[in-house]
């Protein structure tokens, strides 16, 4: 293979096989640990085995992958002839996933730019195939980079749980905002912003917050083209729905997925996962 640039990303981009080997992405995954079993998220763990033991109230936790497992996956792509290498990670306020590839890239064979890209599940999805199409048309690292870079801030995300009890335990949100958010029973609403996951809004059902949920993305989605990804957890019907409604409503929609997510985001959202990924082309 001629020399290019080769693209690297984390288990949580939860993007289909047939887009990572059409575009011969390397995934490094995380891990799920239930009780004391370690399982590799994609290959050992799925969504529906987490959202059961999260309902049997089994401690579930995530751990990033290590360095080593960055080096070994740096120095495969050098092998296969890359001049350098884009590495493209989910949000560093979620996991140390970043910091593992930072300290992997210090030591690779060739030049490597890891990327924070703020993101997860298809919104960092969609970043890495923006990244992986620029490589492949035969661009340099720095284009590969911006046109990551330009993805991610034009992508957003918003969902539903039916519990902030997850995200809580999880650190992945603050008490205060759990406590505001279960106050009165009411369902939240919530988005990624950079980086970070903040309350949104707070809606009485979970019917008004689904619906509520549509709206938002009808409205942030305007008349632009779009890819969509409605991803759920446990939910395979609300999702069906939500998507049907979404193909009806948004004129601009390029493309749609319809997807659980993968073991380590549900084990911090929760079963009942609703959210929907807006990017823009």
């Amino acid at each position: 293979m001629p020399p290019h640039v080769a693209i690297v990303t984390d288990s949580t981009a939860y993007l289909g096989r047939d887009a990572l080997d059409r575009h011969q992405i390397t995934i490094v995954p995380l891990t799920v640990v239930i009780g004391d079993e370690a399982l590799e998220e994609g290959t050992e763990i799925s969504a529906p085995a987490v959202a059961r033991a999260l309902q049997r109230r089994r401690p579930v936790t995530t751990s990033r992958p290590g360095p080593l497992e960055f080096a070994a996956a740096y120095e495969a792509a050098a092998a296969s002839g890359a001049a350098a290498i884009v590495s493209l990670h989910l949000s560093a306020d979620f996991s140390g996933t970043y910091d593992a590839a930072l300290i992997a890239a210090k030591d690779a064979p060739v030049p490597v730019r890891v990327v924070d890209t703020g993101m997860v599940a298809m919104a960092l999805g969609f970043t890495v195939l923006a990244a992986a199409e620029t490589a492949k048309a035969g661009g340099t690292a720095d284009e590969v980079v911006v046109a990551a870079e330009k993805r991610a801030a034009d992508t957003s995300a918003y969902f539903y749980v039916d519990t902030l009890d997850y995200l809580r335990r999880g650190g992945r949100i603050g008490t205060a905002q759990a406590l505001f958010g279960s106050a009165l029973a009411v369902k939240p609403l919530l988005r990624l912003a950079d980086g970070r996951i903040e309350l949104l809004e707070k809606v009485r059902t979970a019917s008004k917050a689904i619906t509520r949920l549509e709206e938002i993305v009808v409205e942030q989605a305007g008349t632009r083209r779009v890819a969509l990804a409605v991803h759920h957890l446990a939910a395979a019907d609300r999702a069906a729905t939500l998507a049907d409604r979404l193909r009806e409503r948004v004129h601009g929609l390029d493309d749609l997925v319809v997807s659980e997510v993968g073991a380590v985001i549900g084990a911090h959202a929760g079963p009942g996962l609703l959210g929907v990924v807006i990017s823009p082309h």
